[in-house]
């Protein structure tokens, strides 16, 4: 009984923290307008002018998606795009709306994704009133982690992800720390600090292999003319 009360003792003991009241000053960050606008130390990555952030997957050549009224659309065929830049950890703000397709189901219905580092995705798809299988839903780390809840708006409407994406670390060739992704669909929580089984692969099971510590962000082609808006992003550092 002492043995087990001493063993409490130091539980709580090594839990207390220190309390300081120092003035410290931290960097201001000032917010967008509204909530969906940049803040004031965000890259943005697509403000509906232009792509010249972007290049194709396809050896780096421009991206060739449709550029009108503020939004890309997906050109079929043209293949997935991606960013100049390289990002690791980050915040991630982007906009989509999937096209009007009444006469297709399940996963034929405005279908992409977003690539965190070009490997992990974060499903792209019209799910309102349009069930598919648990880690295929707009809002699922896909094939993964299904999405909390369904949280989709109706085709054409605009939909907002919120992504906290946090790198995994690898060391001697061997991943030491997961990366782990927590997600806001319209507001909604449907990723709750997930940690990836690896990277993004179909119909097979995930494994993580070294890659490089800063990777493009990619928008998929998967066929279906979905559009994008107001992507922006923040890198953090881990």
């Amino acid at each position: 009984m002492k043995k087990m009360l001493l063993l409490i003792i130091v539980c709580m003991a090594a839990t207390v923290i220190a309390w300081d009241e120092t003035t410290v000053k931290l960097t201001v960050v000032t917010p967008g307008e509204s909530n969906t606008d940049a803040p004031s130390d965000a890259i943005v990555l697509f403000d509906g002018t232009n792509l010249d952030n972007w290049v194709s997957e396809k050896e780096g050549r421009p991206a060739n998606w449709k550029v009108e009224n503020g939004y890309m659309e997906m050109v079929p065929g043209a293949g997935a795009i991606q960013t100049r830049q390289t990002f690791s950890s980050c915040q991630l703000h982007v906009e989509w709306a999937a096209p009007y397709m009444p006469d297709k189901q399940s996963q034929a219905r405005g279908n992409s994704g977003v690539f965190l580092m070009s490997r992990y995705e974060m499903q792209v798809l019209d799910n309102y009133e349009n069930d598919t299988y648990a880690i295929g839903y707009a809002g699922a780390v896909y094939g993964q982690s299904p999405p909390l809840v369904n949280a989709c708006r109706k085709p054409t409407e605009w939909q907002a992800y919120d992504i906290i994406f946090h790198a995994p670390v690898f060391e001697d060739g061997e991943c030491v720390k997961p990366a782990t992704i927590t997600a806001l669909l319209n507001g909604v929580l449907v990723q709750d600090h997930f940690e990836l089984l690896g990277p993004t692969v179909w119909r097979a099971e995930a494994e993580y292999s070294p890659h490089p510590e800063k990777m493009p962000l990619q928008l998929q082609d998967h066929g279906d003319r979905v559009r994008y808006r107001n992507i922006w992003i923040r890198p953090l550092d881990d």
